[in-house]
């Protein structure tokens, strides 16, 4: 039996803080953002909850948006038991799941999980065989297509393009989605995060913008010395603006709309501010007037 393809919609919300929530807290923000109208909640797998947990709490507590587990860890879990997770997930909620995989940080896998980091293109391939070749799962069901990689250098990308779905690209400015779209072809699904702050004044936030922009920096800075970024350490205001959306809705839109134009099928918005404790329930409303949720 073939799994459903999820569809993805053309706007969505990255919920990076959703670990920092109690379970009904999560299962409420969760309704919320359905009945908002997004098409896609995303969300990643670091230290908190256990992906596939997380994504079973999320489908059971909406009826139809699609949940799409963005950075999980291949150090979490052998890839027999992530094909028997997905293919479990997609039976009991046809059509609204999607893996999206991670190749982890050294420190996450080595320090936090015990494992040894390998290169992360060759570990990625041989996770991807197994889990092709996964023997267990359950009753008429094969193995699934619906994955995205989690993808920022261009041999990940390449990758994505010919092992998976497509890609999943987080915090890059739209330079870098011309560039990933070039990589995956006209066929790869690219499903892209843009980090935002939400404001009416840029004043009050500007600090909040750049350290989101220096959280993002140190996977980022090679690629973005490629992108014409010489200094990015300096985090100069041209840089910040570019890896985060910083303003009104109508500006986040705009700059959902220019991902578009490079290529993106699908943007998540990864909203940052200065309560992460709390959904962002109100900005979420105020994003879903001015975008095609």
């Amino acid at each position: 039996m073939s799994a459903r393809t999820p569809d993805l919609g053309r706007i969505g919300i990255w919920a990076g803080d959703f670990d920092r929530l109690s379970a009904p807290g999560v299962r409420k923000a969760a309704a919320v953002v359905e009945d908002l109208g997004y098409g896609t909640l995303w969300f990643p797998e670091i230290t908190g909850r256990e992906a596939m947990a997380q994504a079973a709490m999320l489908l059971s507590a909406t009826r139809h948006i699609t949940v799409a587990a963005g950075m999980t860890d291949i150090y979490a879990r052998d890839p027999v038991t992530a094909a028997a997770g997905q293919r479990t997930l997609e039976e009991a909620f046809p059509g609204r799941f999607l893996l999206g995989l991670w190749d982890s940080h050294p420190s996450l896998a080595e320090d936090i999980r015990g494992h040894h980091f390998g290169p992360p293109l060759a570990t990625m391939r041989s996770y991807l065989d197994a889990l092709d070749t996964a023997p267990f799962g359950p009753p008429d069901t094969a193995a699934s297509p619906h994955r995205v990689l989690a993808a920022l250098d261009h041999g990940m990308l390449a990758l994505a393009a010919e092992r998976a779905r497509g890609a999943t690209v987080l915090g890059m400015p739209i330079e870098y989605t011309r560039t990933a779209r070039t990589v995956l072809g006209d066929d790869g699904l690219l499903a892209v995060t843009q980090l935002c702050v939400l404001t009416h004044d840029r004043a009050d936030t500007a600090d909040l913008a750049r350290t989101t922009a220096a959280a993002a920096l140190p996977n980022r800075r090679e690629l973005l010395r490629g992108l014409g970024h010489e200094n990015p350490d300096a985090l100069d205001d041209r840089l910040v603006d570019a890896l985060v959306a910083h303003g009104r809705a109508e500006d986040i839109a705009q700059r959902a709309q220019e991902h578009f134009d490079a290529g993106a099928d699908h943007v998540s918005l990864h909203l940052m501010t200065t309560t992460p404790d709390s959904p962002s329930v109100r900005q979420w409303e105020q994003l879903a007037m001015h975008l095609p949720v």
